[in-house]
């Protein structure tokens, strides 16, 4: 691994320490978790810097900001994740930009995006986005629903569905983390005992990676802890 020479990289090293305590304390293989560095807003050199010391994923949640980063970045060998909300008229270049889509919540939207993922390229790897908590709010469909959409899309030749994706409602109290976050993994299970093979979970971020892993997390997506604040 490259020398830690900034700030930036000493902190993306100190978020990696973290999820392998939190692997280790949950009894759980560090290597079962993967991290997704939160890029929206930094530049391309920013990347860079991340990409300089070995990470490879990237999440983004404004699409034309994104993809301008990632045609500023191809020659790197990275895995780009989307984890905003989506408009139906940004659906073509998520389609044919990234490798994941974390927060479809609506059949409309898969539906576009299988029809417009490039021949070429592997079926574009989603997560269905779960309002856990049932905020007015937050984006995401609710738990009773999660089922139906889940068939639509396994049934979509251009996606592959992977799992689920959730941000419960804030809190710093542990056990309410704890509880959220099992919920959406109940979800996971309930489906899988349905005969789909899924494999993520992508819950966790800067304030609540530890709980998230504790209760099956396989992506925590991580932005202010590795980038600092932003501005927007």
């Amino acid at each position: 691994m490259a020398t830690i020479a900034t700030p930036l990289q000493a902190r993306l090293l100190a978020v990696r320490t973290r999820i392998v305590s939190a692997s280790t304390a949950a009894g759980r293989a560090p290597d079962s978790v993967r991290l997704v560095a939160v890029s929206k807003t930094f530049s391309a050199d920013a990347v860079r810097e991340a990409a300089a010391i070995g990470q490879r994923d990237f999440g983004e949640n404004y699409v034309q900001e994104a993809v301008e980063k990632l045609r500023n970045t191809v020659d790197l060998p990275l895995v780009w994740h989307f984890i905003g909300p989506i408009q139906s008229n940004k659906t073509v270049l998520l389609a044919e930009h990234f490798d994941w889509v974390h927060t479809i919540d609506r059949e409309k939207i898969a539906r576009r995006l299988s029809e417009q993922r490039p021949e070429g390229r592997a079926p574009l790897n989603v997560c269905i986005q779960v309002n856990i908590s049932g905020e007015s709010s937050k984006s995401g469909v609710a738990s009773t629903d999660v089922t139906a959409l889940a068939r639509i899309i396994t049934s979509l030749p251009r996606l592959r569905l992977r799992g689920l994706m959730a941000i419960p409602e804030n809190t710093d109290d542990p056990d309410l983390q704890r509880q959220a976050f099992a919920r959406l993994r109940t979800i996971l299970e309930s489906l899988q005992r349905d005969g789909m093979v899924l494999d993520t979970l992508s819950m966790g971020m800067s304030a609540d990676l530890e709980a998230a892993i504790a209760e099956g997390a396989t992506m925590v997506r991580v932005g202010t802890a590795i980038f600092g604040e932003r501005n927007r």
